[in-house]
């Protein structure tokens, strides 16, 4: 519509009717999307491969140039392409209800989806999506998010700027975000005294066993073989082969380390219990 409305303009100027100026899209907004947010829509995106999953974005519109994102909630909605009647009304309405009453009476700016494998970009159905989102709120923004590209560095958008406009994304960390991303991958002194299923360690120490075995083959028959080298060729020789030793060296501790704690587990478990 909006290039139908320049083309129209500019005949009427080629016509002889007053020149004026064609107005553009302003690209200066931006959109600050929380920790919390980013990891959820993250999370939900690997979780729907390969299908497609969407949710709505939660926040408030700060100024006329900035929208902060604070949380987002999953749609029940999964397939190979999400479209307007994709967008559940009385869902929505009931998870609204339900977040004010836990504290998040933010509204609604906007919504994501996934699009594992094949790039971050809006395609047609995507865009008619958007635009029912632009008619309630013309501020509405849409955010692709590719779990599995994403971590390869991948960003190209395809029809950008002819169907839509990229917005300015950033990043605010507060001091309770921070200690919860730290405290992500962090393991808890407790996990070291968790017990396996003793059939799954049992099944993992005949695995262990046999390719402590194998290796010590391997590294037997490499001992062999550097005997009849020079000790000047000795470290080209060993350019792209196996490293037995050092496997060899990680398996056994490895087996030794699960045994142990396997052991003081049952122990534990046996006196407390």
């Amino acid at each position: 519509m909006d290039r139908l409305q320049r083309l129209y303009g500019q005949s009427l100027v080629g016509g002889g009717a007053t020149p004026s100026d064609t107005p553009q899209q302003d690209t200066s907004e931006q959109i600050y999307i929380s920790s919390l947010a980013l990891l959820k829509m993250l999370k939900h995106g690997r979780a729907g491969v390969p299908l497609e999953v969407m949710g709505l974005m939660l926040g408030e519109f700060v100024d006329e140039y900035t929208v902060k994102v604070v949380d987002v909630f999953a749609m029940p909605q999964s397939g190979t392409g999400v479209s307007v009647e994709a967008v559940d009304p009385a869902f929505q309405t009931k998870m609204l209800d339900m977040l004010k009453q836990v504290g998040r009476p933010e509204m609604v700016v906007g919504w994501y989806h996934s699009h594992p494998g094949f790039g971050c970009w809006l395609s047609g159905v995507d865009v008619n999506t958007q635009q029912s989102f632009e008619a309630l709120n013309q501020r509405a923004v849409a955010v692709v998010i590719d779990p599995i590209q994403s971590v390869r560095g991948k960003a190209l958008i395809h029809g950008l700027n002819r169907h839509y406009y990229s917005i300015a994304i950033n990043y605010r960390k507060s001091s309770l975000e921070e200690k919860m991303l730290l405290n992500l991958q962090k393991n808890n002194w407790t996990k070291g005294l968790s017990m396996r299923d003793f059939e799954v360690h049992s099944r993992r120490n005949e695995k262990l066993l046999k390719d402590i075995g194998d290796l010590t083959e391997k590294y037997g028959t490499m001992v062999a073989e550097e005997r009849e080298i020079p000790l000047d060729r000795r470290t080209v020789s060993k350019a792209g082969k196996v490293d037995a030793k050092k496997r060899l060296d990680d398996a056994t501790q490895d087996l030794l380390t699960a045994n142990i704690v396997q052991t003081m587990s049952s122990m534990l478990d046996t006196v407390v219990f």
